[in-house]
């Protein structure tokens, strides 16, 4: 079974072992299945952007004649040179083709396989996997180790520096999809360029804003009570290829700001001081469901809710592939929660 694991996929896309040309990556971090097909097709063309060099196919067309991969991948180009094929897996099988063009010999050309989450008995990724010549990579949500290896790259890329308080805050927003995260990253480093060190305020300006906008819907919806609002933001963020895991990173930093502010109206605070003030400064649009959501839950219960997510949080990282479900049912929960009052 040819399945790498680790240290042995970075050493496959560093330097592609010729022997095995057909390559499936599959997994649920869209993001990082598209940058490395990305870098194994650059490495196999001498232009991806030449339609006789690189091929692009949609597997579920594929899938009502698998016959056609084998022909594009047997093709002799017109005037020679390197080529690809490129297949864009969706919710068909043609994984006969592929059994068949792993018993051929190709020259010169390679096959990068796209796909999503696979479980072990698909006929596709069990094709891949019982080939000598493919291999299946699977493509996980970063860890923290992945992110921080990320983070550092592109900031020697880019001759930054970064505050220990701004690395911590900016872990915080990335991770979920590999492509997103760097494009956070890139965008940052161009913002900060020039100054040598990116501060806090450099990435609450910058990423938070971005990474946050997209979510508020749902966290506010959640802690004001609107299950409504949560299903129908939720489908949303889910169809942008938003990772579960990310929404759960949100609902928790705004429970704690929601716990933290419960706090200090119950020593005596105006809730109004409380909306005004503190970092980062709430958007004016986010006021109503705010307020909302500090009448619906006290500083006890919150607690609680934060602990909930925490448990969230686990789950979707230990239980990948159910990390929607996980996700949804607990801001979900959350939102019943939240009509209950007190």
């Amino acid at each position: 079974m040819v399945a790498l694991r680790g240290k042995e996929i970075d050493a496959f896309l560093a330097r592609p072992d010729a022997g095995r040309p057909i390559i499936l990556l599959y997994g649920p971090d869209a993001g990082l299945v598209r940058e490395r097909a990305d870098a194994l097709i650059a490495s196999a063309v001498d232009d991806p952007n030449d339609p006789f060099s690189l091929v692009k196919l949609d597997g579920d067309e594929l899938s009502a004649e698998p016959s056609r991969l084998v022909d594009e991948a047997m093709t002799v180009p017109l005037f020679g040179g390197r080529r690809a094929i490129r297949v864009r897996a969706g919710s068909r099988s043609f994984a006969s083709g592929v059994d068949t063009l792993a018993e051929m010999s190709m020259k010169d050309c390679r096959i990068v396989i796209e796909a999503g989450e696979l479980r072990p008995e698909s006929p596709l990724r069990k094709a891949c996997e019982r080939a000598k010549t493919a291999v299946a990579i699977a493509c996980y949500p970063d860890t923290e180790r992945d992110l921080a290896k990320l983070m550092e790259d592109e900031l020697r890329i880019a001759s930054l520096r970064i505050a220990q308080d701004a690395r911590a805050a900016l872990m915080s927003f990335l991770g979920g999809d590999r492509q997103a995260s760097r494009n956070e990253l890139r965008k940052l480093t161009l913002y900060a360029h020039g100054k040598g060190e990116i501060t806090l305020d450099d990435v609450m300006a910058v990423v938070a804003d971005a990474s946050e906008l997209k979510l508020d819907p749902i966290v506010d919806g959640a802690f004001a009570g609107r299950p409504d609002i949560v299903e129908t933001e939720f489908a949303k963020a889910m169809i942008a290829g938003t990772y579960p895991g990310v929404i759960i990173s949100a609902a928790q930093r705004q429970a704690a700001w929601l716990h933290k502010s419960a706090l200090a109206i119950a020593d005596g605070t105006p809730a109004s001081a409380v909306l005004d003030g503190g970092f980062p400064r709430l958007h004016f649009s986010r006021k109503p469901a705010v307020e909302t959501a500090l009448r619906n839950f006290s500083a006890t219960r919150l607690a609680g809710i934060i602990e909930q997510l925490a448990t969230a949080a686990l789950d979707t990282r230990k239980q990948s592939t159910l990390a929607a479900a996980i996700a949804q049912r607990t801001l979900m929960a959350i939102a019943a929660n939240a009509r209950r009052r007190g």
